[in-house]
């Protein structure tokens, strides 16, 4: 059987790179099996991007939005006739089991949909002048051209989620997905193009984040970026674009909290941390990362959360019954397992997991228990750095304001969940957490389109992707004066 070759997407045709080179992507659960092929691009292909996007943009730019909405909508249909094989092409390539697939599939219709309804709301607003005779307006204008940057972990609706409200707002596109997992991108290209998408709006470049990184984010004639990856590369990129006051919005690294008051249900914050920390083998921005305990419920949900991990089936996630994936490759098996040792050294206590699968139905697959410390203490690394695994740690407090001070005490904040029966603590985590995302009575994860998506601190810079702030997060307001 033939192995796929994909190429590269530049003003509506499908090019092989001009450096002549591929790189590979494999089923994490089975290294043997070979995704595909993909384009090592370069510089130089980057320069084709732009200038086909740059001519583009300003014809797509003057289309009114209801029709740019049109296409976004069209493209929703045929994500979602193609719904169950892309779920399926994206386990083998990312790992994670289909339920979870399926789910990104799902939320990049429901996107497309939401965005392409924007394109009929309103986009600005008409204010009364305090002179006479005039008329006063908002209105908002396109940005330009957008490069946008997106992880492996949620390679279709994180492309989908930045790109569709791009679009809408009359920008055109360069995105250069992980490498890890590129072929989402590519078919969300095939469906926009299919769905009658001009040529040249939405370009699409794989490669090398070294190569195309650093040159996307300080190119000339790209006038913004939209990056979601770690605090540190966001780090990187916003220090690029500042030298030329080039917009971006990042989306950064998490450390997230679920808080168990000493009145919770223990049941339902067991059940939800579950998802929380091992949920997509815990490889989320929101993943729940660190659990702030009451002395008093210490034992009985550390107990219940043991015998939970024990019980998770682990595999590869195109099997019936399998509830945990592969991590996405195998350096990331040796970088969980190194927070590990780091827990061990640290003195904090290892009560389940803590090591990588490798024999029989795990061999050649990057598998890793489910882990999780607990007397863990909050300036341990492993209170404070993103694991970005299947990785637990139980933090002991003896109050609601320890365990506030607790969540707080990291450079992150993105999602904190709380679980309590007392309402009146409810109400005051919604004011005490510092996190863009608070959960009451439930994980940290799970969070819908339509609601503002984005985090406080060091897990972004003050920008929110979904909602009705999306579209105007890619675009500029104009004040409209008329004298009359």
């Amino acid at each position: 059987m033939t192995e796929a070759v994909f190429e590269n997407f530049i003003g509506g045709q499908w090019v092989s790179s001009q450096s002549g080179k591929l790189f590979t992507s494999v089923n994490p659960a089975r290294t043997h099996d070979i995704i595909a092929h993909y384009q090592s691009s370069t510089v130089q292909d980057l320069e084709r991007a732009v200038e086909a996007a740059s001519r583009a943009q300003k014809a797509w730019g003057r289309m009114p939005a209801p029709a740019r909405g049109e296409i976004l909508w069209r493209a929703a249909g045929l994500l979602e006739a193609q719904r169950e094989d892309l779920a399926i092409q994206m386990t083998r390539e990312m790992g994670k089991i289909l339920k979870e697939t399926r789910g990104d599939v799902q939320t990049a219709i429901d996107v497309a949909r939401f965005v392409a309804g924007e394109g009929r709301r309103a986009e600005g607003e008409t204010v009364p002048s305090a002179l006479p005779d005039k008329q006063c307006m908002t209105l908002r204008h396109a940005i330009g051209v957008v490069g946008i940057i997106t992880p492996w972990n949620f390679p279709m609706a994180i492309p989908a989620w930045k790109t569709f409200p791009a679009l809408l707002a009359g920008n055109a596109v360069i995105l250069k997905p992980a490498s890890d997992t590129p072929l989402m991108a590519i078919k969300l290209a095939e469906c926009l193009q299919a769905a009658g998408l001009p040529d040249g709006v939405l370009n699409v470049i794989t490669g090398s984040g070294a190569i195309l990184g650093d040159a996307l984010a300080s190119h000339k004639g790209v006038q913004m970026i939209s990056l979601t990856g770690s605090t540190e590369v966001g780090r990187r990129v916003a220090e690029i674009c500042g030298r030329d006051l080039r917009r971006c919005a990042l989306e950064l690294g998490g450390k997230n909290a679920v808080i168990v008051m000493d009145d919770a249900n223990l049941d339902l914050a067991a059940s939800a941390i579950m998802v929380g920390a091992f949920g997509t083998t815990g490889q989320r921005c929101t993943a729940t990362s660190r659990v702030i305990v009451h002395q008093a419920v210490v034992k009985p949900l550390s107990e219940r959360l043991v015998e939970s991990a024990g019980r998770l089936r682990i595999g590869d996630g195109l099997e019936d019954g399998i509830e945990m994936g592969p991590l996405v490759n195998m350096s990331r098996v040796g970088a969980v397992h190194a927070y590990t040792e780091i827990g061990k050294q640290e003195g904090a206590r290892l009560i389940a997991g803590g090591e990588p699968l490798k024999n029989g139905a795990y061999s050649g697959g990057a598998f890793y228990q489910p882990t999780i410390f607990s007397e863990v203490k909050p300036g341990m690394r492993i209170a404070q750095e993103e694991v970005f695994g299947p990785f637990l740690s139980l933090l002991p407090v003896a109050s609601y304001e320890e365990a506030i001070a607790v969540a707080n005490g990291t450079e992150y904040g993105l999602s904190t969940g709380i679980f309590t029966e007392n309402a009146r603590l409810a109400f005051r985590a919604m004011r005490d957490i510092e996190s863009g995302l608070v959960y009451i009575n439930a994980g940290t994860t799970g969070s819908e389109i339509h609601l503002p998506f984005g985090g406080m601190k060091a897990s972004g810079n003050g920008h929110r992707e979904l909602g009705r702030v999306s579209v105007e997060e890619f675009s500029e307001v104009k004040s409209i004066f008329i004298s009359y």
